[in-house]
């Protein structure tokens, strides 16, 4: 064998590298563009999914690993991990676990990059490497203990109550300007790890205290804002290891969980600023017995009665909320769907931008439920219809559904883009009980002339509903 051969191949081995990056970015994007829709997500996953493979191969051989050892351990111990919460964790703890994954993605940003710092020594480092390396460690130590406090509030370990105290604001901003002040400091002095600690530390308090302040109405916002800065934390942690598909696939992850950010503080006509300091929204509603204290009063219908409602209706939509999740009844309200449609009713699903608890949460739900993706319509198609429907099924919605966010200027709410349910002939409002929604504030809607309680456990109600259904 000629022993050129060897050098040549070495001299195309960069090339070749970066050819596979750049093939990993492509089924990125491509991914992602498929994700766009219900019908290829999976698909779109499936891309997204090969192109990491691709990309770990590739930078594993790159960067000539000696031994796999901790590498093959790792891997077999994630995989355990992922598998078992992809099998045991319930729809309704899906937007804990998301929160989760953003934390510790953030998280190992954040380790990655002091991994590169305690590693080489500091004057090896560009300045623009350390420059990266402090947004590293800020976004990602930022994002892994918000994220924790998230996790808090949505699975109930903490209240989902604002936590405020005088001067909250502030203490922010000062331990903003000080972590500036101790990054200029590391910056000009890298050699010296006291600075580098001092801006972690920094960074894991104000994760902390950003998201104590926001209350649970404001939780599908915030999870998705942590997904945007966990991208962030990657692709600056990229630069720091001179990995051009780290930078890449960050830089992705970060500029959709923004876009998708905006697109929800729309949904709630609520400036993204507002959202981060406005101390906005709580799970814990003090309202209680609205019947009793106000003197309103509700009309509750009958399983029999709705039956009769809906099955000789032209058109019913379907609104679901979390307490659909929580109940587990996707699968119910699938099967009273599918009833209804065997006697030709027109059945159609409307979705709220931040209905349930994460992005995308409702679809998610009814997708397991294999509800039809054609059946599934955003806030703004389902609205043009309310007014030439005859019953709406509100299963679990609360807060969406609430007409002061149109009409009630003193209303938290007010100006928030809502499903306009209550132009419909009937409105049917699946609840336990009157107490209020996620924002913890009333609804006007349950005390409107044209709508009807149907008090209890959502999915034994739409069980009692499918046997009237089949008796009608």
């Amino acid at each position: 064998m000629n022993p050129l051969v060897p050098e040549l191949i070495a001299d195309y081995v960069p090339g070749m590298i970066q050819l596979a990056y750049l093939l990993a970015s492509a089924l990125f994007i491509l991914g992602l563009k498929k994700l766009t829709s219900p019908a290829t997500a999976r698909s779109g996953n499936q891309m997204a999914s090969a192109g990491m493979l691709i990309g770990i191969v590739v930078t594993l051989f790159d960067h000539n690993i000696i031994s796999f050892r901790y590498i093959i351990a790792g891997i077999i111990i994630g995989s355990v991990i992922g598998v078992t919460l992809a099998r045991k964790v319930k729809m309704t703890a899906m937007p804990e676990l998301v929160s989760m994954f953003n934390g510790f993605g953030g998280a190992a940003s954040a380790l990655v990059a002091s991994g590169e710092y305690f590693r080489i020594a500091p004057q090896q480092f560009a300045g623009q490497e350390l420059a990266a390396m402090i947004i590293s460690v800020l976004i990602g130590t930022m994002t892994f203990t918000g994220s924790l406090i998230a996790f808090s509030k949505l699975r109930g370990i903490i209240g989902g109550a604002p936590i405020v105290y005088p001067g909250h604001k502030l203490v922010n901003l000062l331990l903003f300007i000080l972590f500036l002040v101790f990054g200029v400091l590391f910056f000009l002095d890298a050699g010296n790890p006291a600075y580098y600690l001092v801006i972690a530390g920094l960074a894991f308090l104000l994760g902390i205290l950003m998201v104590l302040p926001i209350g649970g109405a404001d939780m599908p916002v915030v999870i998705s804002l942590l997904n945007s800065l966990t991208g962030l934390a990657a692709s600056a942690t990229g630069f720091v290891l001179d990995n051009n598909l780290l930078i890449v696939s960050g830089t992705l992850v970060g500029a959709a969980g923004m876009i998708l950010t905006l697109i929800m503080c729309k949904a709630m006509n609520r400036p993204l600023s507002h959202v981060i300091f406005g101390a906005f929204g709580t799970a814990d509603g003090g309202v209680g017995n609205v019947v009793q204290e106000n003197g309103k009063t509700v009309r509750e219908v009958t399983a029999h009665d709705l039956a009769v409602m809906t099955v000789y209706a032209k058109r019913v939509v379907i609104v679901p909320g979390y307490g659909l999740a929580v109940a587990q009844a996707q699968h119910i309200v699938r099967e009273v769907a599918d009833f209804l449609e065997s006697k030709n009713v027109d059945v159609r699903y409307g979705i709220h931008p931040v209905a349930g608890r994460m992005p995308g949460h409702m679809n998610v739900l009814l997708a397991e439920a294999n509800v039809p993706y054609p059946q599934l319509y955003d806030m703004d198609e389902i609205n043009k219809e309310f007014a030439r429907t005859d019953v709406v099924l509100v299963i679990g919605a609360n807060d969406v559904v609430n007409p002061d966010a149109r009409s009630d200027t003193a209303s938290p709410i007010y100006g928030m883009p809502i499903l306009n349910v209550d132009q419909a002939r009937s409105v049917v409002i699946f609840k336990r009980s009157l107490n209020p929604g996620y924002a913890g504030i009333d609804n006007q809607l349950f005390y409107s002339d044209n709508s009807y309680l149907f008090f209890g456990d959502a999915k034994k109600s739409l069980e009692k509903l499918l046997r009237a259904l089949k008796m009608v």
